[in-house]
């Protein structure tokens, strides 16, 4: 495998230093702000993966303040057993985008989110306990236990909650496999996604960065060479 000096080596010259490379990454992940995050910003955050997936980001964004409207702000209990005729009537609210299975995706995570509540205290204060070196035991736990939240839909979730982890973008891909990694160019199977997560604890554990560091680093040292402002627009959670 290349090692990760050579891929920062690479990022920073693309990026015009080593100064413009740091400019360009996310402030250090904080457990304490995952503890305080509340569990109606949670489900609110599962639902915005959720609609965005395979739809336009921007036509959910500017939609959003209708989604928490409609949604009730998201309170979990709130949601969580609404009768029927509540969720039938928002396949027809023209505040939200009207997709039947990602409207009782709401219903569905809410109840995972309060699941979660009861035994842990929070979501936030479960996600903070969660190591980064076994994202993927996450990620399968949400696919399991959530609705509609696997895949990279539950990447992008933790990446936007703040919790420290990769995302399998297709440039974090192409860099992986330009290093010597032995994973396809799309990462889907569990066997692939055990071996970037190995890899990712290798390199976290060779330089001591965040994860989302070593993913953005990792993505900027190949591809498509974004400057600061295109990347600023790319950077609401995407590598």
């Amino acid at each position: 495998m290349t090692s990760f000096k050579d891929i920062r080596a690479r990022a920073e010259k693309r990026k015009g230093g080593a100064s413009a490379l740091k400019k360009l990454l996310p402030p250090v992940p904080d457990a304490n702000s995952l503890i305080g995050i509340g569990d109606d910003r949670v489900l609110a955050e599962m639902a915005r993966r959720v609609f965005c997936a395979g739809f336009a980001w921007s036509v959910i964004e500017a939609k959003w303040p209708g989604f928490e409207q409609a949604f009730l702000g998201f309170e979990p209990a709130a949601l969580a057993f609404k009768p029927d005729e509540f969720w039938e009537a928002l396949a027809s609210d023209t505040r939200i985008v009207r997709n039947g299975a990602k409207i009782m995706s709401v219903r569905d995570n809410a109840r995972f989110v309060q699941e979660i509540a009861r035994e842990h205290g929070s979501f936030g204060r479960f996600l903070a306990k969660w190591p980064s070196s076994d994202e993927i035991g996450l990620l399968d736990l949400l696919a399991k236990r959530g609705s509609r939240l696997g895949g990279n839909t539950g990447q992008m979730l933790l990446r936007f909650l703040g919790w420290d982890g990769f995302v399998t973008s297709k440039d974090v891909v192409a860099c992986l496999r330009d290093s010597g990694l032995d994973i396809a160019e799309e990462v889907k199977s569990r066997t692939d996604l055990a071996k970037v997560q190995a890899q990712f604890n290798a390199w976290a554990n060779q330089t001591d960065l965040p994860y989302q560091h070593l993913s953005r680093i990792c993505a900027m040292s190949i591809g498509e060479n974004y400057d600061a402002r295109q990347l600023a627009r790319r950077a609401t959670g995407a590598d």
